[in-house]
């Protein structure tokens, strides 16, 4: 017999039919519908809570707590000086907008782009963003180009 997708479906015993409880006596899972017999569990409606453990101190209280969130943590889009080098030309001006547009941040966060020193930069950029590294801003200003920090807009 040649296979085609008109003739193709599950090998045989690979599907099985659903349980059909409550159908009465005859079916074998009548009366009780394979729920046992009284209880929580037994109940119609009944939804175990997520985590229940019967009872027992869930898992999630067992643990001790660890840790904390800091609501003054500072937001920065990280932008490393060899992705400038590979997207810009000589002479362009990046500011936050532009690294959004071309594909290097997603969208600005919370405390806007700091750009940071890895890689080498052969172009002069006019590069405006929130916040350099010293060894960036350095990098910048030695190929010919400018490091403009701008207020954040959070402040």
């Amino acid at each position: 017999m040649v296979l085609g997708l008109h003739n193709i479906g599950a090998p045989k015993g690979a599907n099985k039919s659903k349980k059909r409880v409550g159908r009465g006596p005859g079916s074998g899972h009548g009366k009780t519908a394979t729920r046992g017999n009284k209880g929580q569990k037994s109940r119609s409606g009944y939804t175990r809570m997520r985590g229940f453990e019967g009872g027992q101190m869930p898992l999630h209280r067992r643990l001790p707590k660890r840790g904390f969130t800091s609501v003054f943590k500072k937001e920065w889009n990280e932008v490393n000086l060899d992705s400038l080098e590979r997207v810009f030309e000589s002479g362009d001006v990046v500011t936050p907008e532009r690294l959004v547009e071309a594909g290097i941040i997603r969208k600005l966060a919370k405390d806007g782009v700091a750009i940071l020193g890895r890689g080498e930069l052969t172009k002069a950029l006019e590069v405006t963003a929130h916040r350099f590294s010293r060894s960036a801003a350095q990098k910048i200003v030695a190929a010919g180009g400018k490091a403009l920090v701008v207020s954040s807009s959070s402040a």
